[in-house]
């Protein structure tokens, strides 16, 4: 379990396969300029309820993973996560398709 630590103050475990593929979809937004936020539900364990954070091009990001090894890549999932960043509510975790789901064919190609 890895973690993303936005600003050194928050702190949230995330799964370092998860946390690879929002690494990629924020850096890449960074690096264009653009801000979002980022929301997240937190674990009932730590009070429940959910969490946003504006992330920008001068914002701390860091993303510190349990494992050393790269996890491999899943381009639709970056999709789906990159189709929620640009969305008015931001970028949001959605769940990994599995290849015999449909809805994700239907989301329209994001171009970088």
């Amino acid at each position: 379990m890895g973690k993303f630590i936005y600003d050194s103050t928050v702190k949230v475990d995330v799964e370092d396969r998860l946390l690879a593929h929002l690494q990629i979809v924020m850096v890449g937004k960074v690096r264009r300029g653009e801000s979002f936020t980022f929301t997240w539900n937190d674990d009932i364990s730590t009070g429940g309820g959910r969490t946003s954070v504006y992330i920008h091009p001068h914002a701390s990001l860091q993303f510190k993973y349990h494992g050393s090894r790269q996890p491999q890549i899943n381009p639709e999932w970056i999709h789906a996560l990159i189709f929620t960043a640009n969305s008015s509510r931001g970028l949001y975790i959605v769940r990994e398709p599995d290849g015999s789901t449909t809805p994700i064919a239907a989301i329209p190609r994001v171009r970088s």
